[in-house]
């Protein structure tokens, strides 16, 4: 099928002009009409993308379903799947619809709040299939608008705070990114990026406001992409926007920011970094593996220490995303695809969490973790399912969380045995912040008065939930259905970054000879 990338990246758009152009009214009528017309469009986007992994051969490493035409001033609309991405995209396409059902009960403002949505998935999933720097920053920074809307107009009391703080470091950040893409292409005379992918960006030592740059050119191009990608990751120290965004955006709001927003970051580094700057990459390894241990280790004892259920949920997503930038610069095939693979399970689990918290956050109003206790006695359905996730977040075996910390942490101790043993700890951490949370909120006596009346998940909330669960076991289970698609495209990655490490090796040994 022609175009099968713009039809999958653009339907939520569309449905989004035709709800804010042609929905008329405010009434109980107009709001349920502009939700049942974005649960069709995400619907009927993840149907469609079902073609798209149908139509992609993973036995292929290289981009499918390429599509390009002329667009500006000599640019290019260029958009492609590789194995890296599509399963990014398959993962946006799946979460969609879960996140507008999540958001039924909303009513004010309703026809704005789905529209932020939709707009938000056409550039998420614009990000995951760009094939041309411009286009790929023009969805990566547009993002940030239909989020800012989100938390600055749904969000909780502190949300402008939130919401600022929020923009101004990933915007920041993307500034410089967007200062290395002018440069690439006066390098490169391209803005393509499998162009720019095969590209030698210079290596040599270099000169730059009196101090010498050791990785050349290659070092700043880095940096400036690192800026952008480890505020959106979030990386420890440039975390401290999102425990804040989480607690003040709505649960909808929250769902996409873990699940998918954060990917960005990750999929950002292996697009560009790795195999664009290989150098720069392995010279600046191991300051990203020590960051990323710290980052587990430290986030994970912020963690215990939260009173706030979304807090503590969000401090624990940096402390996995911690395990994904580990795996990604040990830069083996089994760091790369336990990245990758704990990127897709972090998706679907803090997604679930956060649901969670939405559940009782609905009955309850409030996220306090003294609020609770004791919710197993008049929600069963709802302690087994927090149990299950629980259990995910932990990395228990059987459930997608296991595979993906297994494998990243495998692939890192190849290259540091000290990262690795200190990565290790924060496993035992998560499943003390976990389980104490779990204790906490779901087991015990129903003491608390105010708890006495609360009523169990409903068959709409169970419904949102069965997905995940299925998703959850499945890629525990039988990882296969993730590796077998991203195994060659991975090996290409660290075939391609391994040869250039050996070409940049052998020259400087001819030189020094």
């Amino acid at each position: 099928m022609d175009n099968l990338l713009s039809i999958v990246t653009f339907i939520p758009l569309i449905a989004a002009f035709i709800l804010m152009a042609f929905l008329r009214g405010d009434d109980a009528a107009a709001r349920r009409n502009a939700k049942w017309l974005a649960l069709i469009a995400t619907t009927a986007t993840f149907l469609v993308s079902l073609f798209v992994l149908a139509e992609f051969n993973p036995a292929d490493p290289g981009f499918q379903l390429v599509e390009e035409r002329d667009w500006l001033l000599g640019l290019k609309y260029k958009m492609g799947v590789d194995g890296i991405s599509v399963l990014f995209v398959m993962l946006t396409t799946f979460l969609m619809p879960l996140t507008i059902a999540a958001c039924w009960d909303v009513e004010h403002r309703v026809k704005e709040y789905m529209a932020a949505f939709l707009v938000l998935e056409t550039l998420m999933l614009g990000v995951f299939t760009a094939l041309d720097l411009v286009l790929f920053y023009l969805f990566f920074e547009g993002g940030l608008i239909p989020m800012f809307l989100i938390i600055g107009i749904w969000g909780g009391k502190e949300r402008i705070y939130a919401t600022f703080k929020f923009f101004l470091y990933t915007f920041l950040g993307s500034v410089l990114m967007l200062v290395a893409m002018l440069a690439m292409y006066v390098d490169a005379g391209t803005t393509d990026i499998p162009t720019l992918l095969n590209h030698e960006f210079s290596a040599a030592s270099m000169t730059f406001a009196g101090r010498e740059i050791m990785g050349g050119m290659q070092t700043l191009l880095w940096f400036a992409f690192f800026a952008s990608f480890a505020v959106k990751m979030p990386m420890w120290p440039v975390h401290t926007w999102l425990p804040d965004a989480h607690v003040q955006a709505p649960t909808a709001g929250s769902v996409v920011l873990a699940a998918i927003l954060l990917k960005m970051g990750g999929y950002g580094f292996l697009r560009f970094s790795l195999p664009m700057f290989p150098v720069a990459s392995d010279l600046w390894a191991p300051l990203i593996l020590w960051l990323s241990a710290i980052a587990i280790v430290y986030t994970s004892l912020v963690a215990l220490a939260q009173s706030d259920m979304k807090k503590l949920i969000a401090y624990s997503s940096v402390a996995h995303m911690g395990y994904v930038t580990m795996g990604i610069f040990a830069a083996n095939q089994q760091g790369v695809e336990g990245a990758i693979f704990q990127m897709l399970s972090h998706g679907f689990v803090s997604g679930a969490l956060f649901l969670i918290v939405g559940v009782i956050y609905d009955r309850m109003h409030t996220r306090e973790i003294d609020a609770y206790g004791g919710l197993v006695n008049r929600m069963p359905a709802y302690a087994l399912i927090f149990m299950l996730f629980t259990m995910a977040n932990v990395g228990l075996p059987g459930t997608s969380g296991f595979i993906g910390e297994f494998l990243t942490l495998v692939g890192v101790f190849q290259v540091n045995t000290w990262v690795a043993v200190v990565a290790t700890t924060g496993i035992v951490l998560s499943a003390s912040y976990a389980l104490w949370l779990y204790r906490r909120v779901v087991l015990g006596d129903l003491i608390k008065e105010s708890l006495r009346s609360i009523t169990d998940m409903t068959a709409r909330e169970r419904a949102i939930f069965a997905p995940l669960v299925a998703m959850t076991l499945a890629l525990g289970v039988y990882p296969a259905l993730v590796t077998d698609i991203t195994g060659p495209s991975v090996a290409a990655l660290v075939a391609g970054y391994e040869t250039a490490l050996a070409e940049v090796d052998t020259a400087l040994r001819l030189a020094q000879n």
